[in-house]
């Protein structure tokens, strides 16, 4: 099989594909380097009219890495590889943040794959933003300041501040050697290399910037559909508008260690502890727990 065997409707000038011809639950390892072909094109996959079952999803998922267990979510002892999220009348829904998975580790998600197994009938799309874009147009001197830089992020929003990680501003895609904005509002706390009030601006900025209209796509869910996404180039965020019940379906690929565009150009600004913020002082904890490794 061939992506020209395949029917594939772009979605926005940005990203995304819808794909047909191609049923999941028998899938192998040719299919799934077909899917990485065009994962790399398109960033994020929508496969409609599918009919995995959690041990089909498993093995699907298997095909492109290793699985874990969400470290912020509730999951059966039997498949800790996979959750189920029911969220009714537009509450409930997890993801309603710009966000990439589990940046708060130090090996954040590769990629997920979601099986949307009850859609609601109004509302509840999910929309997902291009990082390389975001990254590629921004103007030179900030594409070079961002690069020069790290962020410490953690899981704050899940009640975990404990699980932290600090990684590039700026990292580049292992397959495709591209260049990507690598922070997010749901779990990015501080750039690491600015003072607070610093952080805060150009932080506010970046994650403003990641998100504008035109590096979106914005999908309408149907029965049975199946998406997936690179985490490493992109971000996405839930619409908590809908009416009825939406249950999902979800493995998560785990294990890529984030690589920079280059190493940090300035040392961590951290000021007199008297006076630091909360997120100063989680860094120096976080710096000097790295230290004592």
């Amino acid at each position: 099989m061939q992506v020209s065997d395949l029917e594939v409707r772009r979605l926005s000038g940005s990203l995304g594909a819808e794909i047909r011809g191609l049923q999941l639950d028998q899938a192998g390892p040719r299919e799934a380097e077909l899917i990485r072909q065009l994962l790399c094109e398109h960033l994020v996959l929508f496969f409609p009219d599918q009919k995995l079952n959690p041990d089909t999803h498993i093995a699907f998922g298997r095909l492109f890495g290793e699985l874990e267990s969400h470290p912020n979510l509730n999951f059966n002892a039997e498949r800790p590889e996979f959750f189920e999220l029911h969220a009714k009348g537009g509450q409930g829904a997890i993801a309603d943040e710009w966000h990439s998975d589990l940046t708060c580790q130090e090996q954040p998600s590769l990629l997920a794959i979601l099986h949307m197994v009850q859609c609601p009938e109004v509302g509840g799309d999910t929309m997902w933003a291009n990082m390389y874009k975001a990254y590629d147009e921004l103007s030179p001197a900030m594409r070079d300041f961002c690069e020069g830089l790290t962020a410490l992020h953690d899981a704050h929003a899940h009640g975990r501040s404990d699980q932290m990680a600090i990684h590039p501003v700026v990292r580049v895609h292992p397959d495709t050697g591209k260049k990507s904005l690598f922070v997010n509002e749901h779990f990015t706390r501080r750039i690491v290399e600015l003072n607070p009030d610093e952080s805060n601006a150009v932080l506010g900025f970046l994650t403003r910037w990641a998100t504008s209209p035109r590096f979106t796509v914005r999908y309408r869910w149907s029965k049975g559909t199946v998406a997936m996404w690179d985490n490493r180039c992109t971000q996405h965020h839930v619409l908590n508008d809908f009416e009825g019940e939406r249950v999902i379906q979800r493995v998560t690929v785990m294990g890529d260690q984030p690589q920079a565009a280059s190493p940090p150009r300035w040392e961590p600004s951290i000021g007199p502890l008297s006076a630091s913020s909360r997120h100063d002082r989680q860094l120096l904890d976080f710096l000097k727990s790295r230290r004592s490794a």
